[in-house]
């Protein structure tokens, strides 16, 4: 850690529009700053609340930031500063910080806050020097803050800054549309009618791509990829034909900023008059407007504003003193400093394109990852395959779902089930995991047999955690004879991987294992190897949240601490992550091992909080964390030893966690991972190669992994990757738990 000038103290503000998770990021600057011995001070209503200065600068302390985790919007305020755009205005801001000694500044905010405060930072040591000229300040106080130090975090819904993945709130406002989207479906399908939805996004259509592809729409539109002349017509003609196939519902997302090639504005309520002159059909709108700013974030939102608001105050007092203003963004799971003005600069040029035409650019600006989810849209949107391309063999591919039920599964198995039968082939479903393939329980899917299945929890095919045995082998072998089938798509967990491996060491035996074997990544515990991310493990997160969040609320004027089991098995992560997203003052994991010691010095410390006026405790433990020191054990320790101090509930969650709609996060690494896992397949398969792999995030980087790897990646005794990156995280989660206050 560097040395901290003495004299420096550290301000953070929000600005611009608001977005959920702005109050997580604020907590987290501030409990940092405090840990790292600085004072830190929250300027209310940004750049409004620095040119007036007084008490709009608020000192601040541990308990400042208590109990707004989990709160929409932003606790310190945003509002518009006409003064601070002047340089009469910036002066005075100058003259306000370096009174209380800020010459370290956290802004969040969008693109224009940030470019605000690029150039505050650009004149601060000539306004620093104005200021002594004019007596406003002394000689030595100016030394004392010759520099301003600047880190930006990105608050903005529409995630349409470059330099970072993903901005705070943009997974909420997509959790909000899809949400709201799903409901919307249900009474679609009952009257036979056609919504159209209108999403934020004036100049980015990240939210109305990602939710269309997580909704399963019938079109979208977008500012970066407006359609040609005539769309009206082909727009009619899908929705024509998805409802000829059998579809009694339609749904179209439109981006609040979307136009054609010629500039006009695409609205909603011109795509419903489209709809009703040319189908005739009974056609409704829906904007969703500000409600996708507003409730209380997602758990991704509250974490990587956690953990991008701890790296913030890390870096600005790492850096060195002429360090160009940086951006704090998240690039492939990593937390990665970026220049702040390419950043703005670059998202500037998207624009740019834009508004020029060049639609193409602009798309690439936004990503591979951006041009996979159109193009995959493109694909899984149509009413019916192509034909089977002239010149190669139909294959049979094969779907398993196994191990636990995770939320996503049926969105893994439509995605594979339609991008099999575009690419010709033919796809057959496995009913109840490797025991329908004991018992030949195979039936082959057409397009529409996977209609309806974006929004469905658990697993229409049906899924256990069964192994086969030596004495299974042979009927699994006769089924995969029987059926013809060329290749084997795996969606499930664990017991999945050591069942596909087990098939690819007893080829020898049994000629029909010698097939291509591709595995998806798919539990809630978020415990297998090659994959930083699996399908299910955001919905299990957000479901623990949810609770977490009500159990809270029931104690709000309780002096009462809360024990909640989460499940995971030997893996902690489920508890470390929704511990970091509540704000949970202990964790205890397998990983990191339990101790009666520990549990003792913990009692200690929380007794001192409540009788210091603390009111509210909550210590998270994983399910397998240790044999003997069970949630009732730590329940009743906390209760006797907090005596008359606090008293101590406990909530074991259970299969809460497994249940409910996959998150929009879930469902598009779900169409991310089978979209590459299924062209692989196939790709094995019209080539006659009998390779096994799996596919996974690694290090942010999606790639495939040969199954020869898996036992050396595995701790088979705990079930658990020997590598569990978000361990790193633990350091950050220990800097905001009380007990290392």
């Amino acid at each position: 850690m560097a040395k901290v000038n003495k004299f420096s103290s550290l301000g953070v503000l929000t600005s611009g529009g608001d977005s959920q998770g702005m109050n997580a990021a604020v907590r987290a600057v501030v409990r940092t700053a405090l840990y790292r011995g600085l004072d830190v001070y929250a300027i209310l209503q940004g750049y409004n609340g620095m040119y007036k200065g007084g008490n709009m600068i608020k000192k601040m302390n541990w308990d400042s930031v208590s109990g707004i985790m989990h709160k929409g919007g932003t606790e310190i305020g945003t509002a518009r500063s006409q003064e601070f755009r002047t340089r009469e205005g910036r002066l005075q801001a100058a003259l306000n910080l370096v009174n209380v000694d800020i010459d370290h500044l956290v802004v969040i905010g969008g693109d224009g806050s940030l470019t605000g405060a690029n150039l505050f930072r650009d004149e601060w040591p000539i306004l620093v020097e104005e200021l002594v000229k004019k007596k406003k300040i002394t000689k030595q106080k100016a030394e004392q803050h010759p520099r301003l130090k600047i880190v930006g975090l990105v608050g903005s819904i529409d995630n349409d800054m470059s330099g970072t993945d993903m901005t705070i709130g943009a997974d909420t406002a997509l959790r909000r549309i899809v949400d709201a989207v799903d409901m919307l479906g249900d009474t679609a399908a009952s009257h036979d009618r056609t919504f159209v939805v209108e999403v934020m996004g004036r100049n980015c259509g990240y939210l109305a791509l990602i939710s269309a592809l997580s909704t399963g729409a019938d079109s979208v539109f977008i500012p970066e990829h407006p359609p040609e002349e005539g769309w009206e017509d082909r727009l009619s003609e899908i929705i024509r034909n998805n409802r000829d196939a059998g579809k009694n519902d339609s749904l179209v997302i439109v981006a609040e900023g979307a136009k054609d090639t010629k500039g006009n504005p695409i609205t909603a309520h011109y795509i419903k008059e489209i709809l009703e002159d040319i189908l005739g059909q009974d056609t409704r709108i829906t904007i969703l407007g500000h409600v996708q700013r507003g409730g209380s974030p997602s758990a991704f939102d509250r974490y990587m504003s956690t953990v991008l608001g701890y790296s913030a105050v890390d870096y600005i007092l790492n850096a060195p003193e002429d360090q160009e203003p940086m951006m704090i963004g998240m690039r492939r799971n990593k937390i990665k400093p970026v220049s702040l003005m390419e950043s703005v600069k670059k998202t500037h040029s998207i624009y740019e394109c834009i508004n020029e035409g060049n639609y193409e650019e602009a798309i690439n600006l936004r990503g591979g990852s951006f041009r996979q989810s159109l193009n995959t849209f493109r694909t899984l949107r149509q009413a019916s395959p192509k034909p089977p391309p002239d010149g190669k063999k139909q294959l049979k591919l094969a779907i398993l779902n196994t191990s636990g039920p995770s939320p996503g599964m049926n969105v893994a198995t439509r995605t594979a089930v339609r991008l099999g039968l575009d690419a010709g082939h033919k796809m057959l479903a496995v009913k109840n995991g490797f025991d329908g393939l004991v018992n030949n329980q195979i039936m082959e899917m057409n397009w529409n047999s996977v209609t309806g299945w974006t929004h469905l929890g658990g697993t229409v095919l049906g899924t256990n955690r069964k192994e086969p045995t030596d004495r299974e082998y042979y009927p699994i072998a006769s089924t995969l004879d029987k059926n013809q089938i060329d290749g084997l798509l795996i969606i499930g967990g664990l017991s999945g991987y050591k069942a596909a491996h087990d098939l690819m060491n007893n080829r020898d035996k049994y000629k029909a294992f010698d097939i291509p074997i591709v595995l998806v990544p798919s539990s809630i515990n978020n415990n297998l190897p090659g994959s930083d991310f699996s399908i299910g493990a955001d919905t299990a997160i957000n479901n623990i949240v949810d609770a977490i969040d009500k159990i809270k609320e029931s104690a709000v004027s309780s002096n009462r601490a809360f024990v909640v089991e989460v499940m995971g098995r030997y893996c902690g992560y489920l508890a470390l992550m929704s511990g970091l997203a509540t704000g949970a003052e202990k964790v205890y994991m397998h990983e990191s091992g339990v101790t009666l010691k520990d549990m003792m010095n913990d009692v200690n410390t929380l007794k001192e909080g409540f009788l210091e006026g603390q009111r509210l405790a909550l210590i998270i433990r994983n399910e397998y964390a240790n044999p003997i020191y069970t949630t009732e054990f730590i329940s009743n320790l906390f209760e006797e030893e907090g005596g008359t101090i606090f008293d101590v509930r406990r909530s074991i969650l259970g299969h809460i966690q497994q249940g409910g709609n996959p998150t929009p996060y879930d469902r598009n690494i779900a169409i991310r991972f089978t979209t590459k896992a299924i062209n692989k397949l196939i790709e094995l398969a019209e080539g006659s190669r009998n390779d096994c792999a799996f596919i996974g995030y690694d290090n942010g980087e999606m790639k495939f992994t040969d199954l020869f790897e898996f036992p050396r990646m595995v701790d088979l005794k705990y079930s658990r990757p020997k590598d569990e990156w978000w361990l790193r995280i633990r350091e950050i989660s220990e800097v905001f738990e009380r007990f290392h206050e």
